[in-house]
């Protein structure tokens, strides 16, 4: 619900409700770092810091290659890496042999 406010500083909902913002807004509680595992298939891992996964990302099945960190004795994504769509994993996939015989010669 989206909220507005009037030039007498009181908050309008879209659905009518009107507030005087006297009332602590409702904290919606974050989810857990940990949630988003349930959706990461791990795959592989490349290197030391370095992995392969398939997950679920706002409803929709990625490749995601990345880097790890460690911080607090927990493994974390880093910044760097990337996130294949299911499209884009098909044309890499389709194109291995390709880029095989690039590395070889």
């Amino acid at each position: 619900m989206e909220k507005s406010r009037s030039k007498r500083g009181k908050t309008r909902e879209e659905d009518g409700v009107v507030s005087d913002g006297d009332e602590p807004q409702k904290k919606v509680p974050k989810p857990d770092d940990d949630s988003d595992e349930s959706d990461t298939i791990f795959i592989c891992e490349l290197s030391k810091n370095r992995k392969v996964s398939v997950r679920n990302w706002m409803g929709k099945v990625v490749v995601d290659i990345r880097e790890f960190y460690f911080k607090d004795g927990k493994e974390f994504p880093g910044k760097k890496g990337i996130s294949l769509s299911m499209d884009q994993w098909k044309i890499l996939r389709d194109h291995v042999d390709e880029i095989d015989k690039e590395i070889d010669t």
